[in-house]
């Protein structure tokens, strides 16, 4: 596998977008591992990087402000799709994330959407069967006190 652009297809808002900023670290069968700065300035936080989990379909990203300090651990489900002749990876955002700040607090957000989404059909079933399936694998290894192994791919590149 060798990616060389990476696109984010959002649901709601509808869009796609090339990140065509975002710094590819490592990539091998089971991963791609990025580094970026946010899209548009926030207040909040300035930059991160991703862990794109391929066959679980969950892409944990580790954002930081800008004084380099950790705000949050965000993961999305997600539907991933590699075009070998183009060297390229579209990541299609299934709406349902999770957020973890430095303090273990977890959060599971935008379900609303994806009822939405289901609503009127801007999702398949198939993709809300799998997003739901998903999401609950990444809250199990969260409540069993296992999403360090999912952190040790971006801490062990020191990202």
């Amino acid at each position: 596998m060798n990616i060389s652009k990476i696109y984010r297809k959002r649901i709601i808002p509808e869009d796609l977008i090339l990140l065509k900023d975002d710094i590819i670290v490592a990539q091998d069968e089971e991963t791609l591992i990025t580094k970026w700065n946010t899209l548009n300035p926030k207040t909040a936080f300035s930059h991160g990087c991703s862990c794109f989990f391929l066959k679980e379909g969950i892409k944990v990203s580790k954002v930081y402000r800008s004084d380099g300090s950790l705000l949050r651990w965000y993961c999305d489900i997600a539907d991933f799709s590699i075009c070998p002749e183009e060297e390229s990876m579209t990541y299609t955002d299934l709406l349902a994330d999770v957020i973890i700040d430095p303090e273990g607090t977890v959060k599971v957000v935008d379900l609303d959407e994806l009822a939405d989404a289901m609503d009127h059909d801007w999702i398949t079933k198939e993709q809300a069967v799998r997003c739901l399936r998903n999401l609950n694998r990444l809250l199990s290894l969260i409540y069993r006190d296992k999403f360090d192994r999912l952190q040790a791919r971006l801490d062990s590149l020191g990202l």
